[in-house]
């Protein structure tokens, strides 16, 4: 069996790389390194299975040989990446998306969208299931992820409804552990990356807005068992335990020996108040729900971003 994979060198796409070898696959990533980063994959580069090419996958994509499956988890994912490259954002969630679509279609192979809870926006109910339709400013600055995103969706249902190609869908929510970037403008990177630095944990509005941290691991189990499915619609995979980000600071703050202040900072527009899956149906049809609770997760994540900080 042989996969590609869009966005390989990126914190989630290196990951699944790696479940995906362990399997038995031939792995092909694709990537051309805006926000991932070969150290991520470095460990993966004299594996007999595994090749990378340099591709902007908003370009035609053109691959030798057979496929299996193509899998799109190429775009940019952190709100500070999104928003200083709005444009290509769009362009890998539309033209991205049809130009893997194509190469699925084309090699008779099944496709697999890595989709966001936030096409679920700034929601009016919690938890979120895969039935709500979103509250999303289309024209926020946020937006560029958002409805690049929601547009990747429909693409996707699409080609499986007109071209019937065998399409997955996952909506990702939260998640953490090695291979993130420090500071890249999500919560536990930033709240790291602060207090190694000896700085103040920023919490944005008063904090009382939830997230859900689902660590990668279990992530990526959820992936494979998608992958595996005879699921087309979309299916949440996230950890339901919601936890306000004020805690979540301090909850970092804890494994340091100086705990660090935290300061306030104005709300961003469109910042969802609230963010937590409803895996009902992950349950149902994958029999998956995270394992790896937060406080384990984070040892192991906060032991990876120590290694990397002292390096710099």
């Amino acid at each position: 069996m042989r996969a590609v994979v869009t966005g390989g060198a990126g914190f989630l796409g290196s990951h699944l790389c790696e479940r995906l070898l362990a399997e038995g696959w031939d792995v092909l990533a694709l990537d051309n390194l805006v926000t991932g980063v070969d150290s991520n994959i470095e460990h993966l580069m004299k594996h007999p299975k595994f090749r990378i090419a340099r591709a902007d996958v908003s370009n035609y994509i053109d691959v030798a040989g057979p496929v299996e499956y193509v899998l799109h988890f190429a775009s940019p994912a952190s709100p500070v990446d999104y928003l200083k490259l709005p444009i290509p954002t769009l362009k890998v969630g539309a033209l991205g998306t049809h130009n893997a679509l194509g190469l699925a279609l084309a090699k008779n192979a099944k496709f697999f969208l890595a989709s966001t809870s936030e096409c679920y926006g700034d929601p009016e109910i919690s938890p979120q299931h895969e039935e709500y339709w979103g509250h999303v400013n289309p024209v926020g600055p946020r937006g560029v992820y958002d409805e690049a995103k929601r547009y990747a969706e429909a693409m996707t249902m699409a080609y499986h409804r007109f071209h019937g190609v065998d399409t997955r869908i996952v909506r990702i929510f939260n998640t953490y552990g090695p291979r993130m970037r420090l500071n890249d403008g999500r919560a536990l990177p930033n709240f790291v990356f602060q207090a190694l630095s000896g700085k103040p944990l920023t919490i944005y509005g008063d904090g009382q807005q939830t997230r859900s941290f689902c660590y990668v691991s279990d992530l990526i189990e959820g992936i494979y068992r998608l992958m595996m499915s005879d699921e087309h619609l979309p299916v949440n995979i996230g950890n339901p335990q919601e936890i306000t980000i004020l805690e979540f600071a301090e909850r970092i703050r804890k494994h340091f020996e100086n705990a660090p202040p935290l300061v306030f900072e104005p709300l961003p527009q469109d910042d969802p108040k609230r963010r937590c899956p409803d895996i009902t149906k992950a349950k149902r049809i994958l029999k998956w729900e995270p394992k790896v609770g937060l406080e384990e997760g984070l040892n192991l994540t906060l032991a990876y971003f120590k290694q990397v900080f002292s390096k710099r």
